[in-house]
């Protein structure tokens, strides 16, 4: 050891003895392996920096320009990769819990928890509720005293002939299952009708992906797609559960009733997941310029405008929302890596693949309320510098952390410390 060398840690090896103790004593059953990592693996598989602490772990720069730090990565992302592919063969899940200051090698991690759906938490210590509170919630009973979890399920898809999936995106993988409803197109974990979830919880969430391939049906207005989901899991008490969801759509004119049943917050997450998927195998440079054609195809098709005339723009009240979505989606920390660890860039990217719509909206576009005297409730505010008033107090949620900001005279008042007098009892609820 000593003061200039990393503790020593076989991470890697030690996942994969966990996994192997599953697979032997039992696989296809409810059991999961949570690994708590409190540093990065330096000895053995799965290594992602070497011993030494003059060596520093991989940035975004070092994985780009393929510097000398970077050496290990392409090896840990094939080693996890294999975990992962172990830990679906035998239907259970794999969270990852890591608390440093440092970088742990969530980078390389990653696929063991995306593909088996299994929790991701990181956290600055072991200390910090983000880690108590996600860890004991874990273990939260019904009031039968079963876990809220369910276990090696299995979900998979059928649907009408007028159209098919081309995959999913959230915490699952493939089960390569070919079938009528399978499209040739592939969207994140495609190519199948069927996917296994290692573990699944009552907020899990998913995206499918459709295709419509009988483009002809759709001007039968009286015709009617259908589309099943059947989702099968290991309840704790042993037993297998089965939940049947069945859905009937009536087809739509394109260019009316798609508009008017059009719901732009569903979409800016479905959109959100895939553009996230995109960034695993393609450059975010890429993706961003996706985004913009993707926005100009759909806005081209449903506003009112004159060509070459900006002011007669008008887009119908549906979309309107939609842009600015889009806006704060391309400078996010979900497609920009700047200022970011490869550690951070990942978990922000495993959660808004799991989060239900409301949350990832928020960490889309993070919502600023203004607290003030005469406002009554808090109201919601632009995010913009003109909202920085002297007289309230905003209050910005972005999902991973809360802001609180006080104006220049409420921060006077909060420093005489008025909050604690009685006769101020009004500048203190607020």
């Amino acid at each position: 050891g000593g003061h200039d060398r990393r503790p020593l840690r076989c991470t890697g090896s030690a996942l994969s003895v966990a996994i192997g103790l599953i697979e032997a004593a039992c696989p296809q059953s409810s059991a999961r392996v949570t690994l708590v990592v409190g540093g990065p693996c330096n000895v053995g598989p799965g290594m992602v920096v070497g011993e030494e602490l003059k060596e520093t772990i991989r940035s975004h720069l070092d994985l780009q320009k393929d510097n000398a730090n970077a050496k290990y990565t392409k090896k840990a992302l094939k080693y996890y990769t294999s975990l992962a592919s172990r830990a679906v063969s035998a239907g259970f899940a794999v969270d990852i819990f890591a608390c440093s200051l440092d970088q742990v090698g969530l980078y390389e991690m990653k696929v063991v928890a995306d593909k088996t759906g299994g929790y991701m938490v990181m956290s600055d210590s072991f200390s910090m509720s983000v880690f108590k509170d996600s860890f004991r919630k874990m273990f939260d009973c019904d009031d039968q005293g079963y876990l809220n979890l369910g276990f090696n399920g299995k979900i998979e898809v059928f649907t009408s002939r007028e159209f098919k999936c081309c995959g999913a995106v959230g915490g699952l993988s493939s089960l390569a299952k070919r079938s009528p409803a399978v499209a040739e197109q592939e969207i994140g974990e495609g190519g199948t009708c069927q996917w296994v979830v290692g573990s699944m919880d009552k907020n899990t969430t998913m995206a499918f992906y459709f295709d419509v391939t009988n483009t002809q049906a759709n001007t039968m207005s009286d015709k009617h797609a259908f589309l099943q989901f059947q989702t099968s899991y290991l309840h704790p008490s042993g037993r297998k559960r089965l939940r049947v969801t069945t859905l009937s759509h009536r087809y739509s004119d394109p260019n009316t009733d798609i508009a008017t049943g059009f719901d732009q917050e569903a979409a800016a997450v479905i959109m959100a997941r895939y553009a996230v998927f995109k960034c695993e195998n393609e450059d975010p440079h890429d993706v961003l310029r996706w985004i913009d054609r993707m926005l100009i195809r759909l806005v081209s098709k449903f506003a009112d405008f004159r060509k070459d005339e900006a002011s007669s723009f008008n887009l119908r009240q549906e979309f309107s929302i939609f842009p600015q979505f889009m806006y704060h989606l391309r400078r996010s920390n979900f497609l920009q890596t700047f200022g970011t660890s490869p550690d951070e860039t990942a978990y922000y990217r495993t959660v808004i693949l799991r989060e239900n719509t409301m949350n990832s909206l928020v960490m889309i576009q993070p919502a600023l309320l203004q607290y003030a005297f005469d406002d009554g409730p808090p109201q919601p505010v632009l995010l913009d510098t003109c909202s920085l008033k002297p007289d309230v107090i905003l209050l910005m949620d972005d999902f991973f952390h809360v802001v609180i900001w006080r104006g220049e005279k409420i921060q006077a008042w909060y420093d005489q410390g008025y909050h604690e007098k009685e006769e101020y009892a009004n500048f203190k609820s607020l």
